[in-house]
């Protein structure tokens, strides 16, 4: 009777994330498709499933096209104009802006992901990202590479600059191998 308890705890253990995240995804469709359906049912007289959710994401993308290259880019350049009057701030703002678009940006720069030899002793190795591999424009001189380490749990990390002979790059997706260190190893690659 234990091992029958087991089975069935381990079956919910594999069926209630999908369980939950088709659920969520359900609630958040029905919610967004009666957002509009007071507006669309006098103008269509017949029913179309999803018509209101695809004018919601419709509206919602001329929404971030319009003001992108309308309002973002006038007051993205009079801020960072003040910025540069602000030497501190200026320094802060630009670190953490080049910080998250790294992740998230067009130009990420978390896709080298490598592993580093930290030990040689104990064969200690560290899972990161290359960031650079040329280091001469500030002033590190031979065959060393930056090299990004996230903390597990956490929206941090740590730039080491290794002996790039210390670097083995990883052939695995880099999102894969940031879910991974993010959750402190416990997730599959």
């Amino acid at each position: 009777m234990k091992k029958l308890g087991g089975f069935f705890f381990q079956g919910l253990i594999y069926l209630a994330p999908l369980g939950i995240t088709v659920y969520v995804v359900y609630l958040v469709y029905r919610f967004l498709d009666g957002l509009m359906e007071a507006y669309i049912d006098p103008v269509i007289p017949f029913n179309i499933p999803g018509i209101n959710f695809l004018i919601i994401l419709l509206l919602i993308t001329l929404l971030g096209f319009t003001g992108q290259s309308i309002i973002a880019r006038p007051v993205k350049s009079f801020f960072i104009k003040v910025l540069g009057k602000a030497p501190l701030i200026k320094v802060i703002y630009t670190s953490i802006r080049d910080l998250l678009t790294a992740f998230v940006g067009k130009e990420k720069k978390f896709n080298k992901p490598v592993l580093v030899m930290v030990n040689n002793v104990s064969n200690l190795e560290k899972l990161g990202f290359l960031t650079q591999e040329e280091l001469s424009d500030i002033g590190v001189k031979g065959k060393k590479v930056a090299v990004y380490f996230p903390h597990s749990y956490n929206f941090s990390g740590e730039l080491f600059i290794v002996p790039s002979e210390y670097v083995t790059p990883i052939n695995i997706p880099s999102s894969e191998i940031m879910k991974f260190i993010v959750s402190g190893g416990v997730t599959k690659v």
